[in-house]
Parts: structure tokens; sequence; C-alpha cells
């Protein structure tokens, strides 16, 4: 059996490989399929599993894989209770995606109870792999340490010295707002004032107002998906950034800006683990997807079909999907080089660390079509975008 697992393309190439009886998977793509995180998880993470499966050729190495997904509708409810059915029931070995910080805290605890593996993508909270880190998850995309150790300094050090914060009322707003205050402190800002808003909502203004009234340079806006676009949209209308203020948009999706249009979403400075136009790899990848799903690849989607590739050839390594602890086990074993996010190393608490970008949105005069969105401004290595492991992670004492 291998004692080291290398991935040497997206197909996941083995060093070795070793002749198993057939293995069957079953894995569950659990995420927003109605809502406002629709667009940037949904059915693209769906098909980028799909795409995962077929690139790792997994029926060729006696792997009998198959996916089911279904609607968490962000409520931490029915995310466990769609959780429990399918690891107790429908013999599901991995949960994948989760998006919405509340749900996948919920499903979390409930896959280290039934020794399966959570491949999280879409959820962005710190406490996956710090309070609440089990040995059973995998944090593969970002996190809103990463956030904000990008959008959150590179705004501080460029003048904006005072914040004021649009919260999302909810485990990932708060997690967001939190570590960037710490990061703005550590650069010489200060947090001048803070609003709590609820999860969804539609309108904003009330809330944009007692921001632009705060004497704030900067609002930094905690939200994500739909909204961060209503709320992108509706300070625009206020004459909010014309007037000399700016915005923060500490998690924005490259799907959010296409729809915000590049005459509203230009100027804005954001962190990204992933984009389609980064290099060769990337581009071919991408290209692939929009001819599957109709839309460029969040680096969500893309997190899903690197994390699944890496889940994939751990268990061609085991032999079996049934032992998760062990199969995260042999994922952190791993020495990952991925065609998507580069060299990828799987902490013991779980994290996944790779780099992380910082970009801006381009101008209309710079765009050369639809998707043409972002100036690449800087990249951040794993080390300086991650937390380091801190003891609050219980199963590494």
């Amino acid at each position: 059996m291998l004692k080291k697992l290398v991935l040497l393309t997206a197909a996941g190439t083995l060093a070795a490989g070793t002749a198993y009886a057939q293995i069957d998977v079953k894995l569950g793509v659990l995420n927003d399929r109605s809502g406002i995180y629709a667009d940037l998880a949904g059915e693209g993470s769906v098909e980028a599993v799909r795409m995962a499966i077929e690139d790792f050729k997994a029926a060729e190495k006696g792997l009998n894989v198959t996916v089911i997904s279904a609607d968490h509708q962000n409520k931490p409810d029915v995310g466990s209770n769609i959780a429990r059915q399918w690891l107790d029931v429908d013999g599901v070995n991995a949960i994948i995606d989760v998006p919405t910080s509340s749900v996948a805290l919920a499903v979390t605890d409930i896959v280290a109870e039934k020794n399966g593996v959570l491949l999280n993508s879409g959820a962005a909270t710190t406490a996956l792999t710090n309070e609440q880190c089990h040995p059973t998850t995998v944090h593969w995309t970002y996190d809103t340490a990463a956030l904000a150790n990008g959008t959150g300094k590179s705004m501080t050090l460029a003048g904006g010295k005072k914040w004021y914060f649009l919260t999302a009322d909810y485990a990932f707003g708060h997690s967001l707002e939190q570590n960037t205050t710490k990061v703005i402190e550590a650069n010489g800002g200060e947090v001048v004032g803070r609003v709590d808003v609820p999860f969804p909502a539609t309108d904003f203004s009330s809330f944009l107002l007692q921001a632009q009234g705060s004497g704030a340079d900067v609002i930094g806006l905690a939200n994500a998906g739909g909204d961060t676009i209503n709320s992108i949209k509706q300070a625009a209308e206020f004459g909010i950034t014309q007037a000399g203020q700016k915005l923060a948009a500490l998690l924005i999706f490259i799907t959010d800006v296409y729809a915000l249009g590049i005459d509203t979403a230009q100027g804005l400075v954001l962190t990204e683990a992933f984009y389609w136009d980064q290099n060769d790899n990337t581009r071919a990848w991408s290209k692939r997807f929009m001819e599957r799903h109709g839309t460029q690849p969040t680096m969500i989607h893309a997190g899903v079909y690197s994390s699944t590739l890496a889940y994939l050839a751990a268990v061609e390594a085991l032999g079996s999907a049934k032992d998760g602890k062990a199969v995260v086990t042999k994922m952190k074993e791993a020495e990952i080089d991925d065609a998507l996010f580069g060299k990828v190393k799987i902490r013991a608490d779980g994290r996944g660390v790779h780099d992380v970008y910082l970009y801006e949105v381009k101008t209309p005069a710079e765009s050369t079509g639809p998707w043409d969105l972002y100036n690449y401004i800087a990249t951040m290595s794993g080390e300086e975008a991650f937390l380091p492991m801190r003891d609050e992670c219980n199963f590494l004492k």
C-alpha cells in the first residue's frame, strides 16, 4: 500500500498503482440550490464533482462512484437532517461543499460522529479548523482569515483606516468581521461602528445610511452572494462611493461581479483562491466547465473539484471509503500538486494550505469580454493567508 500519495495532474495520477477489487463510493453534494448562494455553489458544484470523477478515471481504477445532491436551504436544521439521512441510511461516504457556515458547523459534528468525511469548499468560518475541528473534515478553498488578510489588509494599508461593518447575522458574517477587525487593528486602523444585518436580506438602505453617516473611510461588507450584490447596488443608488467612501466586498465571487456588471463593480478589490483566467491549466479546465454548466466557475466550484480528486486518490490508496478518519489521514499524508490550486498541503487540523490571490475588478475599457473581469494584484502564500494551527483544535491535543 502506498505510504505517500502524489497528485501529479488534475486527474490525480498516483505515484504507483495498486490493484483493488471494486470499491463503492457514494458522494453527497450538500449546498444552496435555490437561494442566494445557488449561483456560486448550487448545481455547479455537482458538475464539478462529476468532472472530478471522470478526470480521475474512477471506473478504470475500480471505483464505483455515485453522486447525489440536496438543497440545505441555508438552514442548519435542514442540513443536519439531510446529513444524518445520508450517513445513516443512504450510505454516503463523503459530504461535499456545504456553503453557509452555520450549516457547515452543524454538519461537521454529525460527520465526525458517523465517521464520514466532510470536504468543505463553500463555508468560510475558521471554526471548522479551530474550536470545531474534527479529524474527518477537510477545509479546502478559503476561509474568513484569508479574506481578511487579503482584502482587509490591502484596503487598510491603502488608507482605509476607519471601518464600519455591515455583518450578515450568522456564523460566517461574525467570523469574517472578527478576523478582519484583527487585521485592521494590526495595521493601524480602527472599527468605528457595526451593525448586524438579518440573513438573508433584500433592503440594506437603513444599514447603508448608518454607515454613510459614521465617518468611516471603508464600509466592510461581511456578507456574500445575493446579499453582497444587493448591498453594492443600493450603495451605488445612494451615491456612497461617489461621495468618497469605499466599499470592501470581503467575500465576492466572479458570479457576483458578473451579475453586478463591470460598470458597477469596477475598482472593487477582492480575494480569490482561484480565477478562471489565471494560467493555462485554469483556463483549460474552466473552458470545459463553462461548456457543461454555462458560467465560469467560482473558487467554490474549483475547490469542490480539487478536493474530490484528492479524496478519490486517498480512497484508491486505502482500498476503501468506509473509514472516514482513515481517508482524511491519507489525504493529509499526500503531496498534492493540483492543476487548479498548485501545491496544497492539508494540515493536521484539516486546513488546506495553498496560495491565495488579490485581484481588482477591471474598468469597462480594460475588459475584453463578459468574463474578463479581474486584474491581478498580488499573491499571498498559504502561510500568509491562513491562520496557523491553534490550541482550539481539540483532537490534536
